[in-house]
Order: C-alpha cells, then structure tokens, then sequence
C-alpha cells in the first residue's frame, strides 16, 4: 500500500475527483479527512470509505472561511497524531463572466474558494510540514490555468494563480522535505457545473471555441490516480511542476 501509515485531507471531497482521490487514498492505507460545505454528501462518502474497511473522517468546511481551515487541519492532528499529504481539490467555476461584466464580488467569492484557500490551508500545514521537516501539496489546478480562455475571467486567473502559487511553494521548501505539485484536469466528468447558474454567453462561446480539440472527457479516477502518484514515493523528485491529465487536449 503506497500510503501506508499516512494522514490525508481531501477538501471537496463530497464528489467527483475529491471523492475519488479521497477513495483510493483510503484504499491505498492512508487515514482521510473529507472536507466538504455539503455536510450529509462528505459524510455519506465517508462512511463508504469506513465500510470499505478504511479510515476516513468527515468535516463541514467552507475553504473560503479562514476559522473552517484551521478546524479542518487541527482535527487531522487531533484524531490522527499529524499530517503527511495536503489535497486542496475544492472549486467553484465562474459562469464565463468576461473581463469587461466582471464584479468586485464576483471576482472576490471564485478568488476566496479557489485561490486563497489554497493559500491558508498551504500556510497551515507547513506549519506542521516544517517541524516534521516532510509534506505533500498537490493543489488541483486546471487547463484553465494554463491557457486563457477555458473558462471566464475570474476562474482563469484564480487557476493561473495556484499554479504560480505551487511553484514558488515547491521550490522554496524543497530543501524542507516538502513537495508541491499541480495537477490541470481538462475536461472531467464531475458536479462542478452545478456551481453556475447563468452562464454569459458571450464568455462561453469564446471559451468553448478550443473545446472541439478536446479528444475526450476524463472520469475522477483518472485524476485520482495522479493524485496518488503525487502523493507517493513513486513522485519522491516531482516538485514544483503541474501534471496536465487531459488526453491531449491541451495540444491541440
């Protein structure tokens, strides 16, 4: 079992790629904290992973509250003694608002979930990573992270910050045993959707115009299965990069 031993968060771990990163983490020895807003979702998935013979625990967070994280990480250290490996999964996509029909609010909510979380929670368990002197971030960015129009203004720049964000962490505490990576899921098959409700059109048609270049949709498992990888021996001299799994879509 590649994570024998270790003590994991998952947040957004209620569906989709958390879940299953969550899943296979359990299934691979690790003992998972699930951190989700949707308090009966995480907990259904956290009994599964039990019943499966796991060790899992659920936990109500809003990675954008500042109080939510703290809470989050110190239950990790209160039920399980530490913490190896840091999954920072949970987003929210943007309703492909462009530049110019951008809000202040609009910008500051996908920011809070999808950026700063990152941040708080990475400052946090480095806290922990550092008197341990070893850790593990992998930060679920996305291609929109890497090209600038997969989504709307705001997710595209909140993505491109969390890769920016992971290699300045990776580089800086490598020589701390910790390890920082991303991974850019193309399209997958997940609930993210759900968090839209009234797609721009105009946003839309110009971030779907490489979408025919896409060769497939992934599933959660495939992304997991990264997830795993990053967060292994096996990727003991990956650090400070991003692993882009989207069947090629990105070279088209």
């Amino acid at each position: 079992m590649k994570l024998e031993g270790k003590v994991a968060i998952v947040t957004g771990a209620a569906s989709g790629m958390g879940k299953e990163i969550a899943r296979l983490y359990a299934q691979e020895g690790a003992s998972v904290i699930l951190s989700d807003i949707n308090t009966e979702a995480v907990e259904l998935v956290a009994a599964g992973i039990e019943k499966e013979g796991g060790k899992a625990i659920a936990v109500m967070s809003n990675v954008a509250k500042e109080e939510d994280v703290q809470n989050m990480i110190d239950l990790a250290v209160e039920k399980f003694g530490t913490l190896d490996i840091l999954v920072n999964n949970a987003g929210i996509m943007d309703n492909f608002i462009p530049a110019a029909e951008l809000t202040d609010e609009h910008w500051e909510r996908i920011f809070a979930v999808n950026t700063t979380s990152v941040m708080r929670t990475t400052r946090k368990a480095l806290s922990i990573f550092l008197a341990i002197e070893q850790g593990i971030i992998i930060n679920i960015a996305s291609v929109g992270g890497l090209y600038g129009s997969r989504a709307g203004a705001a997710y595209t720049a909140s993505k491109h910050a969390v890769i920016g964000f992971t290699k300045n962490v990776g580089f800086q505490y490598a020589g701390n045993g910790i390890r920082c990576n991303a991974i850019a899921p193309g399209g997958v098959n997940t609930n993210i959707g759900t968090t839209m409700s009234e797609p721009n059109e105009f946003g839309m048609q110009k971030a779907m115009s490489g979408a025919a270049g896409n060769p497939r949709s992934g599933e959660s498992i495939e992304i997991a299965k990264v997830a795993l990888f990053l967060a292994s021996d096996d990727a003991s001299f990956v650090n400070a990069t991003t692993i882009t799994a989207d069947a090629g879509w990105t070279g088209y």
